[in-house]
């Protein structure tokens, strides 16, 4: 398996974790998104409300995936983290998600959390997709 790590400068340094932003394996054209968040180059939150947050680490999306060859239309699955009862926030982020994906429409998991990656992080995003062919 050949693997290509995805880290582009836009993002926080992953490296420090251990991580890298996105994968594409090269065989398959497959990419793998880590969870995107509303941090900045140095690791702060940029925003206080979990709308604002998402539409943060959905930009922070879109880079990682135009750095691997792909864009908002390839992705196939998305899993969102949000901190307490997803439940209290559907209302909230599904129009936002509505107009992010568009007419692409991935499958998508919701899961409601007790923390992320830092006590500010309200909300995080990570994905699957397929290289532009």
């Amino acid at each position: 398996m050949k693997k290509e790590l995805v880290n582009p400068k836009e993002l926080f340094d992953g490296s420090v974790f251990g991580m890298s932003q996105a994968i594409r394996l090269i065989d398959s054209g497959l990419i793998f998104v880590s969870g995107q968040v509303a941090w900045d180059l140095n690791f702060q939150v940029t925003h206080s409300s979990i709308d604002d947050q998402l539409k943060v680490a959905l930009d922070n999306l879109t880079t990682a995936l135009e750095h691997s060859n792909s864009t908002v239309d390839h992705v196939v699955h998305v899993k969102i983290y949000v901190r307490g009862e997803i439940a209290d926030h559907m209302e909230s982020i599904q129009p936002i998600l509505s107009s992010f994906f568009g007419k692409s429409r991935p499958t998508l998991t919701g899961i409601g959390v007790a923390s992320l990656a830092s006590k500010d992080t309200l909300v995080e995003v990570e994905a699957i997709a397929s290289t532009v062919k």
